[in-house]
């Protein structure tokens, strides 16, 4: 048996971080930013500590980007170091200076980024040769510059330098140039470190204010002049790491609107996140309007991780009907792989998104028993969200049915209790099953509408994209139940009683009346049935399959081809017990008889909005014949 130490080849360590390590090219500028953050984070903790007694002064980091040169520059008022530590963090790569801070002076990780010690070999992916002017904090101690053309070997001597800290100069390979252009920085910059907690300027920016020292004519006003200013990015201090109970209404629309600038709508309201056991999580989450379409933007929702944008794409951490929210999460806690640019799937994650989703439901069911009357309001708005988390996360759905609501043709809202009990009795059938009428367009389906309030009997209003699939979600949960769309048949049959209408016509009545319908009406299209209803009833009715319709419903929310196609089939109910179908029965012109039917069935296929094009020209053209 032998032993022996496996070797890595620094000559191909540079291949693997340019090409495999970071998914994107322009992450570089993250992480060279995150190291400086992180050297001044630590050089204000030893000052904290006591044991850094010198002056901080302006600790602003510096992106400097010249063109002309090729070149990019970091500069940070931090920590710095000195050539031993320049040849223990720089030339042995992943030895983390982040984690021996950690562990050397015991801290909490919250405002520490760096964990692996690759994040400066990143400069590599764009530049030909990188530079490093450093010095340390420490009393006496002496700069030193490190330079390296990305082979193994590298050069390093003392310098020049007056100030503590650490330039990092990128000069900027042939495929590389495209970042040699301050405007490219400044968006990358903004992308993933707007939060951060050390401001960073990169360049000037242009605004219009008043001089100072100016007084005014009287009668005049003091002209704004245009004025270069220090372009800075980020913002120190983000909302989600304030205490919730110092922050004003306005501030949170403030934030939503500093987050997404190009979105004018306000959200309805917003969670607060803020958790310290048993994992560290701050955030808010804002909820949009959604109603008429299911956009799940899953670049909405912004991961951090101690104000260090990571990504927007969050699945596995956040539910995926939690998609539909907009704001941020920020957690040490996530695990990231070594480069920082995606998930790694574990339990953390899991607990993560447990939690995420216990509180957005805290926070619903707080806002119904607090104040109802303002919750009826959000519903409508609200409803898509908490359909969608229904179907597709049962356990959210056990805690939602509390505060779940439906609401009728009328605009009076109920919980799914108050429902059942205010239909059982009247719209419960002959098999012991109550039935939950409802309509998904008041004006298409009046008439039913008007047919079932007649009898006393309810009606939901199910207009959301999502009802459907909620629907059928339902059905099995509430104890015999059933839904039924108000035109999916008559109301009789709809829900059926033990006592029956007796029917006017004999048999053989029927039969010629069915005949008779059955001659002028499209086949393909209809099936003709005889019901005796009552003579108040319309004496012809166009219904269709609750089933059929549900699932070809279902096809086309989820994008799927109709096994069906485009067909439709629908039942053409004629009243058996009205005046009019007598009236037919009696008409010995056979020409008459037809024009009748015809006119009975268009006047059905009208109210359904199905008369169109030249049958809808015959139909008018008739109806004045006729009068």
């Amino acid at each position: 048996m032998s032993k022996g130490q496996i070797n890595v080849q620094t000559e191909n360590i540079f291949p693997v971080i340019k090409k495999f390590l970071y998914s994107e090219h322009d992450i570089f500028i993250r992480e060279l930013i995150s190291n400086a953050v992180d050297a001044t984070q630590k050089l204000k903790t030893l000052s904290t500590m006591g044991k850094f007694d010198g002056e901080l002064g302006d600790l602003t980091i510096h992106v400097k980007v010249d063109k002309d040169a090729h070149t990019i520059t970091v500069s940070d008022h931090g920590i710095g170091m000195t050539a031993e530590e320049v040849d223990k963090y720089i030339n042995q790569i992943a030895f983390s200076g982040a984690e021996e801070f950690l562990e050397k002076f015991k801290m909490e990780e919250g405002n520490i980024i760096g964990h692996f010690g690759l994040g400066f070999y990143s400069a590599f992916m764009v530049s030909e040769k990188v530079d490093i002017i450093t010095r340390s904090y420490q009393t006496d101690a002496k700069a030193v510059k490190w330079s390296c053309n990305g082979s193994p070997d590298y050069e390093m001597e003392e310098c020049d330098k007056e100030e503590r800290g650490t330039d990092i100069i990128l000069h900027l390979a042939e495929d590389g140039m495209e970042f040699a252009d301050e405007q490219k920085i400044v968006a990358l910059l903004r992308k993933y470190c707007r939060f951060l907690p050390i401001p960073i300027q990169c360049g000037e920016e242009t605004r219009w204010e008043k001089p100072e020292g100016v007084e005014p004519k009287e009668g005049e006003e003091v002209k704004e002049v245009e004025v270069k200013v220090p372009r800075i990015i980020n913002n120190t201090h983000p909302l989600w790491k304030q205490s919730p109970s110092t922050i004003k209404p306005e501030e949170y629309l403030d934030f939503y609107r500093e987050l997404y600038p190009m979105t004018f709508e306000e959200p309805l309201f917003q969670i607060h996140l803020n958790v310290d056991y048993p994992f560290n999580l701050t955030g808010i989450l804002y909820f949009p309007k959604v109603r008429n379409q299911l956009e799940i933007q899953k670049n909405k929702v912004q991961l951090y991780c101690n104000q260090v944008f990571i990504t927007d794409q969050l699945e596995g951490v956040i539910p995926e009907f939690m998609m539909l929210l907009h704001g941020v999460i920020d957690s040490p806690d996530i695990p990231l792989n070594v480069s920082r640019s995606y998930l790694q799937s574990d339990a953390n994650v899991k607990k993560i998104s447990s939690h995420i989703t216990k509180k957005v439901a805290d926070k619903l069911e707080e806002m119904f028993k607090n104040n109802r009357e303002e919750y009826e309001k959000k519903w409508d708005d609200l409803k898509v969200f908490i359909e969608y988390g229904c179907i597709t996360d049962e356990k959210f759905y056990e805690r939602a049915k509390n505060f779940i609501l439906f609401k009728n043709v009328d605009g009076k809202y109920f919980t799914m209790d108050e429902y059942r009990t205010n239909i059982e009795t009247l719209q419960r059938d002959k098999n012991d099953v109550v039935v939950y009428l409802y309509a998904n367009n008041t004006d298409n389906q009046h008439v039913y509408i008007q047919s079932a309030k007649e009898k006393g009997y309810d009606v939901l209003l199910m207009d959301g994209f999502l009802d459907t699939h909620f629907i059928n979600l339902l059905e099995p949960k509430i104890e015999k139940c059933r839904f039924a769309r108000v035109d999916a048949d008559v109301m009789e049959k709809l829900i059926e009683k033990d006592e029956v209408m007796p029917a006017k016509l004999s048999e053989d009545e029927q039969k010629t009346l069915k005949e008779t319908f059955e001659k002028c009406a499209d086949k393909e299209k209809f099936t003709v049935n005889i019901a005796n209803l009552s003579e108040t009833e319309l004496p012809i009715m166009i219904t269709q399959n609750e089933f059929m319709r549900r699932f070809q419903d279902m096809q086309k929310l989820s994008g799927q081809q109709s096994f069906y196609g485009d067909y439709n089939h629908y039942n053409l109910v004629v009243n058996g017990n009205h005046p009019i179908a007598s009236k037919i029965l009696a008409e010995q012109d056979e020409n008459a008889k037809e024009k009748m039917t015809h006119q009975l069935i268009d006047l059905a296929l009208l109210s359904q909005n199905l008369l169109t094009g030249e049958k809808l020209s015959e139909f008018v053209k008739r109806s004045v014949e006729m009068m």
